[in-house]
């Protein structure tokens, strides 16, 4: 894993924005299982309720998720960072849909979904084995879409 410097949040495009209030008023009507989103003022930050899916170690557990959209997304994949045990210290996600791996046919339902199920295939509440040498490497601030991702854990 490698990382860079992370660029200041620009706003988003026009693009960007329309895609967000298309997906915003779907979500309203049609969420996904588990999902709540959380109303805030701020279009390119949302905050989601995930609660654990039945039958899981994490089953009826409730979480957050902060999910930022990038100027140019759908066509950059957003950043989620969840506060959970078994996601690194420093909130990076090593899932390879937010990386490279992603699409702009991805949707943040799609994003949503691959999260819970990467949680819900956990047998443990743990942070990643090499938790500590990661955050150590990874200097504050940077995102984990500058980060090479070693996926180790390929079942999800």
């Amino acid at each position: 894993m490698t990382s860079s410097s992370s660029p200041s949040r620009k706003a988003l495009s026009k693009i960007a924005c329309n895609r967000l209030q298309k997906e915003l008023s779907e979500w309203q009507v049609n969420p996904p299982t588990g999902f709540k989103h959380r109303v805030t003022d701020n279009l390119q930050k949302w905050v989601i309720e995930v609660t654990g899916a039945p039958g899981t170690l994490y089953a009826n557990e409730t979480y957050n998720l902060q999910v930022e959209f990038p100027q140019h997304y759908p066509m950059e994949a957003p950043q989620a960072t969840p506060l959970h045990p078994h996601i690194y210290s420093n909130g990076h996600i090593c899932l390879d849909i937010l990386y490279d791996s992603w699409s702009p046919a991805m949707t943040v339902s799609s994003v949503c979904i691959s999260i819970l199920s990467m949680l819900s295939s956990s047998p443990e509440k743990q942070r990643p084995t090499d938790n500590d040498r990661y955050v150590k490497n990874c200097k504050n601030g940077r995102s984990p879409k500058e980060t090479r991702w070693w996926f180790h854990d390929d079942k999800v």
